[in-house]
């Protein structure tokens, strides 16, 4: 019999909650991704709109995935300080308002504001989300809770490549900021009346001190990476930068583990499940992060595609991905984490290499399936890891948990897309503005180191035991 939390039985239906709370998570994913997605799609046109290279337009992208990363920490302290709900809901807010002013954006460096406040907001709006729907389900339904909001969230990479296509083709780039508005209003509303309010009876002070070396350390990376190509700072400043991130994340590891209540429980990488989880996420979308970036240059600059048909190519990603989410409980029941992991692993980096093949004169439709099987595999390598970061937490450690896994994966993909994008830069000697074959071909030895990397990173997912996880995608044996 499965208990009522006190969040959900002081609501008016709690029954009607627990049926609405995938879906306002999945809301808050769809605004999300659906923003990623349209702008990957728009990256040329918009850069030719602000006067930019194309290849520079990654601050966009990496902007928003370093605010989620600097702020993600601090969600789940906020949401036991304030309630799931007035934290769900404001956040909601923050995210819409920050999409308005990304449409209103004159210049690069408004846009790259915006996309920080736009951050903001997302750094609160779906880890909260996740530790709303952790502590609503338990553990054995936790699996399919969170297949199932993947579906509704994943409309919005489906519609995102083809509707960013559609606009910047036939309207206006900025359109693509402003069609988060209604999405966001309706949130809002349903969030103020069907989202569960937990919070916790005793909070943890807030860590200052580590919330500032840990910020300014990831920060001061992003920053590195992002003008490590350009020459706005001689090569010893740059080298000197990157010393001192690495001494204030060093700082904070140190102090992570003196600190009675650390911004980030490092105590949880002691567990191995979640250990192997989170380090296999960072290195994952480290290894293949700069994909949805450099698709779209690929084909609209590369290939000569319009953004329409660039949108188009891009679809058979999510379709596989949408397809998936039936297969995965019964894939994970009959082979567990490990040996999904590992094998999938080496899959995702194998199909980075196909994606070389794509070339001027490749049909279509290669490139459509080559998408398909590379969504197929990449989905389920994103649900085995988010599963399984949990699948061995104490209650007492799910806000943290969730807060480590959200930051690493922000953090990651924020890496993945700035490191990509220089890996480019050098293969091309510093042209920012390439011929179209030679944009291929720099695109091509980035998918090289890309794939490589990716697949020497399975051993990772060797610590693992075969019944790691059973909580999770064995629940009827864990319960006899």
């Amino acid at each position: 019999m499965t208990t009522t939390p006190p969040a959900l039985a002081n609501l008016p239906s709690p029954d009607l909650t627990r049926r609405l709370l995938p879906w306002l998570v999945a809301a808050a994913l769809f605004m999300e991704q659906l923003d990623t997605t349209i702008l990957n799609t728009a990256v040329p046109t918009i850069a030719t709109a602000l006067g930019v290279a194309a290849l520079n337009m990654k601050a966009a992208l990496t902007s928003y995935m370093l605010s989620l990363a600097v702020f993600i920490p601090i969600s789940g302290w906020v949401a036991d300080r304030f309630g799931t709900r007035r934290v769900f809901f404001s956040a909601i807010g923050l995210f819409t308002f920050g999409s308005v002013l990304c449409g209103l954006a004159l210049n690069m460096q408004m846009l790259v504001v915006s996309r920080v406040i736009q951050g903001c907001g997302g750094a609160l709006m779906v880890p909260v989300g996740r530790i709303a729907l952790v502590r609503t389900f338990p553990k054995s339904q936790l699996l399919r809770a969170w297949s199932f909001i993947s579906i509704p969230a994943l409309i919005g990479p489906f519609l995102g490549p083809l509707a960013g296509g559609f606009i910047v083709g036939y309207l206006n780039w900025r359109v693509i900021f402003f069609v988060n508005v209604p999405v966001g209003l309706t949130g809002i509303f349903m969030a103020y009346r069907h989202m569960p309010d937990y919070r916790a009876d005793k909070r943890d002070p807030l860590d200052i001190v580590g919330l500032i070396l840990f910020s300014s350390g990831i920060a001061l990376l992003s920053y590195v990476l992002e003008i490590f190509g350009e020459p706005v700072l001689t090569t010893t400043a740059k080298i000197s930068l990157l010393a001192l991130s690495g001494v204030l994340l060093w700082g904070y590891g140190l102090h992570g583990r003196r600190e009675k209540f650390p911004l980030l429980r490092l105590r949880l990488f002691e567990i191995r499940t979640f250990r192997a989880a989170v380090s296999g996420s960072f290195v994952t979308r480290l290894g293949i992060g700069g994909l949805p970036f450099l698709l779209p240059l690929l084909y609209q600059i590369g290939l000569g595609y319009t953004p329409v048909e660039s949108g188009l190519l891009i679809m058979p990603q999510t379709l596989a991905a949408i397809g998936l989410r039936p297969f995965v409980p019964p894939l994970l029941n009959r082979f567990g984490y490990r040996t999904v992991l590992l094998f999938n692993t080496v899959a995702i980096g194998a199909l980075t290499l196909v994606f070389m093949t794509i070339a001027p004169g490749i049909p279509a439709w290669v490139i459509a399936i080559e998408a398909f099987c590379f969504g197929f595999f990449s989905s389920l390598q994103y649900i085995c890891m988010n599963t399984l970061a949990v699948a061995d937490l104490e209650d007492a450690d799910e806000s943290s948990g969730s807060s480590i896994s959200s930051t690493v994966q922000q953090m990651s993909q924020s890496f993945g897309v700035a490191i990509a994008s220089l890996s480019v830069i050098l293969v091309l000697g510093g042209n920012r503005h390439p011929t179209p074959a030679r944009m291929v071909w720099g695109i091509h030895w980035t998918f090289l180191a890309m794939g490589l990397f990716t697949m020497g990173t399975a051993w990772i997912f060797k610590s693992l035991r075969p019944d790691d996880g059973a909580a999770v995608s064995r629940p009827s044996v864990m319960a006899r």
